[in-house]
């Protein structure tokens, strides 16, 4: 099986890599790449990011990756994390970019003064743990219980127009999707390779899936 993650300068590639590394089978090839090639030439693709939308896209772009990202989308489990999620949808709030629109909906701002339930002030970016009520029976979600923790760092969050698109909901001042799939894409807006036990047996469910 060859795992192929996406390098087009935007994403966090070594915890990625070293999480996957963990759980894999030991006959796993696991890329890091660049090349529009190896991606379509993987059995699976996992599609990070980190930083503002308008880089990535521009990133994404530049490195000559979009046609591969929209190729992989429809013929093999595709796995998108945090920005990685957010460029799949239309529009995006954060400097008024165009995403990929492979889902329809945008990405918006949280508001900056919204309040949790015992009346303190939420900081934006969300940043740090936080649980994740699971609102499908995707494969993705074996093993890990609903309302386990994962880590964010995000200013802004997807909202589908499609509402069966959604997979995962957090309360963070309001519910907020961070997680959606359809077909051969799962993705979340918080970092698995950042969520110690649960994230690790996601990434473990990717390598398993058959969608």
């Amino acid at each position: 099986m060859k795992i192929a993650v996406i390098d087009y300068g935007s994403g966090n590639l070594r915890s990625v890599y070293q999480a996957i590394k963990k759980v894999a089978p030991l006959n796993t090839d696991i890329v890091v790449t660049g090349e529009a090639q190896k991606v379509r030439d993987a059995d699976r693709v996992i599609f990070p990011g980190q930083g503002a939308m308008p880089d990535c896209m521009a990133n994404l772009r530049k490195a000559g990756l979009e046609e591969a990202v929209r190729d992989s989308i429809k013929v093999k489990p595709f796995f998108a994390i945090c920005i990685g999620e957010q460029m799949l949808f239309e529009f995006s709030e954060e400097g008024d970019v165009k995403g990929l629109g492979v889902f329809p909906g945008r990405v918006v701002r949280f508001p900056a003064n919204q309040y949790g339930e015992d009346g303190s002030r939420l900081k934006v970016p969300q940043m740090g743990w936080n649980r994740v009520a699971k609102t499908t029976d995707h494969f993705m979600w074996s093993g890990i219980p609903d309302n386990s923790w994962f880590y964010f760092v995000h200013s802004y969050y997807v909202v589908p127009e499609d509402l069966n698109l959604i997979s995962g909901t957090t309360q963070y001042g309001r519910k907020v999707t961070v997680a959606v799939e359809k077909d051969y894409v799962f993705a979340t807006q918080f970092h698995p390779e950042k969520s110690a036990a649960m994230g690790l047996c996601l990434y473990q469910n990717f390598i398993n899936w058959k969608p």
